[in-house]
């Protein structure tokens, strides 16, 4: 994948922009960089590995989105699956459409991943209510929850830290 006007130089994880680069292009870039670091075969070891690329894919967004992050059973990367859009303050989760798309990738792990537009990651009892809803309906089908990430443009909130999974 060739990134907006940057070009990997070594050390890794080293870039030189190659023109001027304006705000919406850098904001393009973090993106770009984010999705690269939640491509498939990508191990996932903590919850804190992968916030601030959450955060670069979800925290400008001025409506919800519900997604997933699918892993197989080493927890490595499947894919990062925008599944649900909503309005400035809920979007719905479908559980029968979450279970399609983790068989349908073939996933053994499901983290749970969803913006709060209003940029506090503070999670509400209907994100507590959706994250054990759909924690069973996985749980069916043998696929495991790992998580569900709240992100925010003031950080993010992992359910399972706090003792919610």
């Amino acid at each position: 994948m060739r990134l907006h006007k940057l070009k990997a130089t070594e050390p890794t994880g080293t870039y030189v922009v190659e023109s001027p680069v304006s705000e919406t292009d850098i904001l393009l870039m973090a993106r770009q960089l984010a999705n690269l670091r939640l491509r498939r075969g990508r191990a996932l070891s903590s919850p804190k590995e992968v916030f601030s690329h959450l955060q670069a894919l979800l925290a400008d967004y001025e409506h919800e989105v519900f997604a997933l992050l699918l892993l197989d059973n080493r927890h490595r990367v499947i894919v990062f699956h925008e599944l649900f859009r909503g309005t400035l303050d809920g979007a719905s989760v479908y559980p029968r459409e979450v279970v399609k798309v983790v068989l349908a990738h073939n996933a053994a792990a499901a983290i749970l991943v969803h913006n709060h537009p209003s940029g506090d990651p503070e999670p509400s009892q209907a994100d507590r209510n959706l994250t054990h809803r759909l924690k069973e309906a996985l749980n069916l089908v043998g696929v495991r929850t790992l998580d569900h990430i709240i992100v925010g443009r003031e950080g993010c909130i992992s359910l399972a830290e706090q003792g919610d999974i």
